[in-house]
């Protein structure tokens, strides 16, 4: 089990902040992650599928042969508090709370514990009247900020303000520019630097969601604020789940032609995640560490989230602060 405590705040303040990540299973187990996936999967912003074809394949097939097999991935990157991305995520919350005494701030999972619904309501009965909700995901997609919309504001109703999203914003770029640069300064630079991202169905993509956009814009200028070489920075999406065609160029083929091509090391950042979880720790780190060694790489350097360090908080102070100015 993992804690999940939330920053102490006295009641009474009017305004509260809320930070939403996606969400993770509560322990390393094929049960807890049966749990996580069967919420997940089970979205209709994640698997839009209608239901009476989806459900069964999902009931049937996923979960009881991907659950046990992803709950030992879990168990290589879980901490002693809990999973990382709870972890983070908490630390974040707090980090932030010390930023704004004078706002209420807590922090929520989409999917999982600690609910988005429990959250807005505890809020509202600490009196909170305007709730900015923050979902943890710079670049807007309706698999993942309108899912944290829907609820929010079934929950929440005129109580709440969600941001859109953040991945143009000069704050925001700096400091996972800022990131970068330092952990280059105390590794050395890679040949290369991929921005890897998670993918999402190139269909929705076609259908007007921004995200590739998002991606694409918040990479440039990440890329810009350090200095790098156009053919240097490369971005790629990562995460692909079924056999849909997802945007493009997939992670771990990248990865493998580079070192097929003589690329001796590369290093990999994912903007599109706040807090590192299962997709960066064990995904980029360790399974395409491995694709890229066994292809003649020598060395892929994963660099971490922004998770709760301090630039990390100012960034989401700053947002928060906007969002409350802003509101009407």
């Amino acid at each position: 089990m993992q804690k999940q405590a939330h920053p102490r705040q006295p009641a009474g303040p009017a305004d509260a902040v809320l930070l939403v990540n996606l969400g993770t299973p509560d322990a390393p187990t094929p049960a807890a992650v049966r749990r996580y996936l069967a919420e997940f999967l089970g979205d209709r912003r994640v698997v839009s599928l209608t239901r009476w074809l989806w459900y069964p394949i999902l009931y049937l097939v996923v979960l009881p042969f991907r659950s046990p097999r992803v709950a030992k991935l879990y168990a290589k990157v879980w901490m002693d508090d809990g999973s990382p991305l709870a972890v983070y995520t908490r630390g974040l919350a707090e980090a932030v709370a010390k930023r704004m005494p004078d706002v209420q701030v807590d922090w929520a999972m989409r999917y999982q514990k600690p609910s988005l619904t429990a959250a807005i309501r505890r809020l509202q009965s600490r009196g909170a009247r305007r709730i900015v909700v923050i979902p943890l995901y710079p670049q807007y997609s309706s698999t993942t900020t309108a899912s944290v919309e829907d609820v929010a504001n079934r929950v929440g109703g005129d109580s709440v303000r969600v941001l859109h999203d953040y991945h143009d914003d000069p704050a925001w770029v700096k400091a996972v520019a800022d990131s970068i640069r330092e952990y280059r300064a105390r590794h050395g630079a890679g040949e290369r630097l991929l921005f890897s991202y998670h993918g999402i169905p190139k269909r929705l993509v076609d259908q007007g969601d921004p995200y590739h956009r998002h991606c694409r814009d918040g990479t440039d200028a990440i890329a810009t604020e350090l200095g790098l070489p156009e053919e240097q920075a490369v971005m790629t999406f990562q995460s692909r789940f079924g056999r849909e065609e997802w945007l493009q160029p997939y992670t771990d083929k990248t990865v493998q032609a580079l070192a097929e091509s003589g690329v001796k090391r590369i290093d990999v950042v994912c903007p599109g995640f706040a807090a590192d979880c299962l997709e960066t720790l064990e995904e980029i780190s360790i399974e395409n560490g491995d694709i890229f060694r066994e292809h003649g790489g020598e060395a892929l350097h994963y660099i971490p989230c922004l998770n709760d360090s301090p630039a990390h908080a100012d960034v989401m102070a700053g947002l928060a602060r906007r969002e409350l100015a802003a509101w009407a």
